[in-house]
C-alpha cells in the first residue's frame, strides 16, 4: 500500500539528511517539500522524478497540498512529504496527519536532525553543561501562531535555563526586553543564521547588543536566537561532566565485576 512520509531535511546542509530520509525519497512518486526552507538541492541527488513530479508546497493552501498526496496516493505512488530540520519542531505537520487519518491513509514521521542541533555544532558548544544548566528551552516569539501567556518569554526567561529561540530574529528587540527581565545584560547570546546553508553566520554578543547586532548583521529570518552562559565556552573552561571522573569510573569499573 502506497504512504506519506513526513521526512525531516535537516538544517539544509545536503549531508545532513538521513539514509532512511534518502531511501524513501527514491522510494517516492511524488515529492511535496517546503520550498522556503528546504533547498532542493538537499534531496533532488536522490530522485529521478521529473520535475513536475517534484511540488513546492511554499504557495500552497494546506488543502491544495492534501489534494496533490490524495492524488498521489490513489494512483499508488508513494509521497514524500519534505520538511526542513525535524517536523516535530514548528513542523506544522499535526494538521496534515489529520487529513490522512480522516482519509484512512498511512504515513509515518522520519526524524531529521534540527536547526537547534546543527547550530549547536556550528558553535561548537553543549547546551547542558555540567554545573551550569541541564536544561533547554525551545520556544518562539508569537506571530501568527500564538504563544500560551504562560509561556512568554519573560515567563520561560525565570528558569535561567539555556533557551533556544525560533522563528523571531525579526523580533529582536521585544526578545531582548522580554529575556532581560530576568537574564543578566551580559548574558552570552549567539545568532546562529542559515545553519547549515553555504552562506552560515553565527554571530556572538551579550544579551543587551542582541537587537543591535541582529540589525548591523540585517538578519530578519532564518535565525536562531541561543541565550545562556553555555555560549561562552571559555567562560565555562572548567565546566567537567562526572561521567569522565576518576571516583566514578573506578566504580563504575568495579561494579562490573561483582
Amino acid at each position: 500500500m502506497p504512504k506519506v512520509s513526513f521526512i525531516g531535511a535537516g538544517p539544509g546542509d545536503p549531508e545532513l539528511l538521513t539514509l532512511k530520509a534518502v531511501a524513501r525519497i527514491r522510494d517516492a512518486g511524488l515529492i511535496l517539500y517546503a520550498g522556503s526552507l528546504v533547498p532542493p538541492e538537499a534531496f533532488r541527488p536522490h530522485t529521478a522524478l521529473p520535475e513536475e513530479k517534484i511540488i513546492n508546497s511554499a504557495p500552497l493552501t494546506l488543502e491544495e497540498t492534501h489534494a496533490h498526496i490524495t492524488g498521489a496516493i490513489a494512483r499508488g505512488e508513494n509521497v514524500a512529504r519534505i520538511h526542513t530540520g525535524d517536523p516535530s519542531l514548528y513542523g506544522a505537520i499535526n494538521e496534515q496527519m489529520n487529513l490522512l487519518d480522516a482519509d484512512g491513509i498511512d504515513y509515518e514521521v522520519i526524524p531529521g536532525i534540527s536547526s537547534a542541533m546543527a547550530a549547536a555544532a556550528a558553535l561548537k558548544i553543549e547546551y547542558t553543561s555540567p554545573g551550569v544548566t541541564q536544561t533547554v528551552i525551545f520556544t518562539r516569539m508569537a506571530g501568527k501562531t500564538p504563544v500560551p501567556e504562560a509561556e512568554r518569554l519573560a515567563a520561560l526567561a525565570g528558569h535561567g535555563a539555556t533557551m533556544v529561540i525560533f522563528l523571531s530574529a525579526g523580533k529582536a528587540r521585544e526578545v531582548e526586553r522580554e529575556l532581560l527581565a530576568h537574564y543578566p545584560p551580559d548574558t552570552p547570546v549567539a545568532i546562529a543564521y542559515r545553519v547549515g546553508w553555504p552562506d552560515e553566520a553565527c554571530h556572538r554578543t551579550r544579551l543587551d547588543r542582541l537587537a543591535d547586532t541582529v540589525a548591523r548583521e540585517k538578519i530578519s529570518r532564518q535565525a536562531l536566537i541561543i541565550v545562556g552562559r553555555v555560549v561562552d565556552r571559555q567562560a565555562l573552561r572548567d565546566a567537567r561532566s562526572r561521567l569522565y571522573d576518576a571516583s566514578y569510573a573506578h566504580g563504575y569499573r568495579g561494579s562490573r565485576h561483582e
